[in-house]
């Protein structure tokens, strides 16, 4: 196949979605639906790939400016040819030209390779899909052999030519120098006063080049998004296709319907996921790891035989295995379970290396910490690691037992085999197994009498 150049038309304002933001921006599963698109063609190796651009085009190249791609500025929106047309000056006469849609976010690279291989032969191939209702769309008109003649937009069609149910997806793959040709002789004497792209396929047709269709395996592949209602209808297909995967890789998902995936997800064998999981960046689950349901994963890895109970926030962090965390945890950034350990209700760490077997059960906070091996944070202890303009660091050393209700005001250390006793505040070293407090003196007044409300 000669060099490829991937032209993507992303220059509509949507204003069906009626938004602000440009509609190729709106995200499906995270991540906004032209940068779908554009990651699909970047696996068909192209030499290049050009960005029509126009509604909002300021904001579409900062959000995006991570993609390597030639943006190219559609001024006026004057309809699809005249926006490849603008794309024509940065395409070399040799290359193979793929047009494709910003706003076609489940196209696959599979069926793309298809149209190539058929544009390969003819220097012009089609994307078709039949549809039982084919309202709105560009149908195909064939000659009596069978063989495409043209394409006739909804607006513009016969009554006869309006029950044709094999639509045009407006995907096509063709030769540039051909492409160039036509696109000059391009018209706008339609019922829209636009410069329809699809208008080459007749003039192919009488210059007696043979246009081939490949057929979409499935609607959805090729389906356009313009409202908020599509883009929740495309959001579920391509979560139930995630779940699939994973189903296939030897995930068990309770309810694949009730899944989310907006990243990518690694999975080992025997993992299991409740409802209502939530997956974000790049997360791994090592092989026996269960997910409770309720729970927000980002950008996380989850050793073997680990248990996540249901209502837990991980974010950028390692939890080792055998570990169980949760339910109603959050894990923040930077934070390391080393393996076996216990994170419970209502406990918040962050920054923090927790070594193997420790536990910090219950109510507590967790920040800035280095915690060693088989060490017991009890309920309500807080590491005070904030003094209003710098963090400091606890230390607390292997088999430490801190008693609840304690505040370690960082920097501090508790060292290896020390006890805290509850409800300490602890500003200095906490000498190695030994029992240190600090308690106000316990009083009792006897014969006080609780206040009364008088009686009227």
């Amino acid at each position: 196949m000669s060099q490829l150049a991937v032209v993507i038309l992303a220059a509509g304002q949507g204003t069906r979605m009626r938004s602000a933001q440009p509609k190729v921006l709106h995200p499906l599963a995270g991540m906004p639906m032209l940068e779908h698109v554009v990651g699909t063609a970047t696996t068909l190796n192209p030499q290049s790939v050009h960005v029509v651009y126009g509604h909002g085009g300021e904001q579409v190249q900062q959000q995006l400016d991570h993609l390597e791609v030639n943006w190219v500025l559609q001024a006026e929106q004057l309809g699809t040819g005249h926006a490849v047309e603008q794309a024509l000056p940065a395409l070399q006469s040799e290359a193979m030209v793929l047009v494709l849609y910003g706003d076609v976010p489940l196209i696959q690279s599979e069926t793309l390779n298809l149209l190539l291989q058929a544009a390969s032969g003819s220097d012009f191939a089609l994307l078709t899909v039949s549809l039982d209702n084919p309202t709105g769309y560009g149908r195909i008109v064939r000659d009596p052999a069978g063989n495409i003649a043209r394409i006739v937009e909804q607006k513009d069609a016969s009554p006869d030519e309006l029950q044709l149910n094999e639509i045009n997806t407006g995907i096509m793959a063709l030769s540039a120098e051909r492409l160039r040709g036509w696109i000059s002789a391009i018209e706008n004497n339609n019922a829209q006063g636009e410069f329809y792209l699809t208008d080459i396929v007749e003039m192919a047709v009488n210059e007696g080049v043979s246009v081939q269709a490949v057929n979409a395996p499935s609607e959805t592949e090729v389906q356009g998004i313009n409202d908020r209602i599509q883009l929740a209808t495309l959001e579920r297909v391509y979560q139930r296709q995630q779940a699939e995967q994973l189903m296939r890789e030897g995930a068990t998902l309770i309810d694949p319907a009730r899944f989310d995936l907006r990243g990518q997800l690694t999975t080992g064998r025997d993992v299991v996921i409740d409802i209502n999981a939530i997956f974000e960046g790049d997360v791994t689950l090592e092989e026996g790891v269960t997910i409770g349901s309720n729970c927000f994963i980002r950008n996380a890895t989850i050793a073997a035989n680990t248990e996540i109970l249901p209502n837990t926030v991980i974010d950028s962090a390692e939890i080792g295995p055998d570990c169980r965390v949760g339910p109603f945890a959050r894990i923040r950034p930077e934070t390391r379970l080393v393996g076996g350990n216990h994170v419970g209700n209502f406990v918040e760490i962050k920054k923090s290396e927790v070594d193997r077997g420790s536990k910090v059960n219950h109510l507590s906070y967790v920040g800035d910490s280095t915690i060693g091996a088989r060490v017991n944070v009890g309920a309500g202890v807080i590491t005070c690691n904030y003094d209003g303009a710098n963090k400091h660091r606890t230390i607390i050393g292997d088999d430490a037992f801190i008693g609840s209700d304690t505040q370690l005001v960082a920097p501090v250390e508790v060292e290896a085999g020390a006890t805290i006793g509850a409800g300490s505040t602890i500003v200095k070293t906490a000498p190695a197994g030994e029992l240190t407090l600090s308690r106000a003196k316990q009083l009792t007044l006897k014969g006080w009498k609780r206040p009364q409300k008088e009686k009227k």
